[in-house]
């Protein structure tokens, strides 16, 4: 009976960390922690471009004036379908970027196939005139909303949701734009903007995440990413 009593109490532990296991998030993959670039390479080459991104104070930095063979966009060494990315991003006065996913190497830019969140410094940029180019937005298709941007100079937060075709952007842990991918309220915005010279831009359901070469001088830290199981 005692033997009987341990074997039901193992039973029981075993079903509640199958259980545990099941239900637990995915979980995170550092993608910069630093020091090292070894998940990143130069879009449609197989080296990292490090005359134009260095690691300066723990922080991917492009480098702006920079030899002009390595002016080019980074691209994770993987590809994601259905994901969270997380990073920390600051600006130059006056500098531009932006955060590409879902991005295929079949175009000679990443911003040809995939969606932008834009990074910008709002004030000074011209860009930041526009809302629709502005910090966070949709670059050229769908403005933020609720949105708060920290000083030049100072890290802003900013996250991506892809999940079954919905997209989220968010901002210092606001959630400033959402939409869909592959709908008709999409293709109809495409279709106003220059991405309609594009077939296959915002169409792909995978593709690298990429951080923009834009010649200014801007920083990225504490870049993560994990895959998030489609239900």
């Amino acid at each position: 009976m005692h033997r009987e009593s341990i074997f039901l109490a193992l039973a029981v532990l075993l079903m509640a960390f199958v259980s545990a296991d099941v239900g637990a998030k995915p979980k995170w993959q550092v993608l910069f922690d630093g020091k090292s670039t070894d998940s990143w390479r130069g879009f449609r080459r197989q080296t990292f471009p490090d005359k134009c991104w260095v690691i300066e104070g723990g922080a991917l930095k492009t480098v702006a004036g920079c030899e002009k063979s390595d002016q080019i966009d980074i691209i994770t060494r993987n590809k994601y379908k259905d994901f969270e990315f997380e990073l920390e991003w600051r600006v130059a006065p006056g500098a531009n970027s932006g955060i590409i996913y879902l991005v295929s190497e079949d175009e000679d830019q990443t911003w040809k196939t995939g969606p932008e969140m834009q990074v910008l410094d709002d004030e000074k940029h011209a860009d930041g005139k526009n809302p629709k180019t502005s910090a966070g937005s949709l670059f050229a298709l769908i403005a933020p909303t609720n949105k708060t941007l920290m000083p030049v100079g100072e890290y802003n937060r900013a996250r991506l949701v892809v999940r079954n075709g919905h997209v989220e952007h968010w901002l210092n842990d606001k959630k400033v734009l959402e939409y869909d991918l592959k709908t008709e309220n999409l293709a109809s915005l495409i279709a106003q903007s220059k991405f309609k010279a594009f077939p296959q831009f915002a169409r792909m359901s995978e593709g690298h995440v990429a951080l923009q070469f834009h010649g200014d001088n801007v920083w990225f830290r504490n870049v993560r990413v994990r895959d998030l199981v489609s239900k």
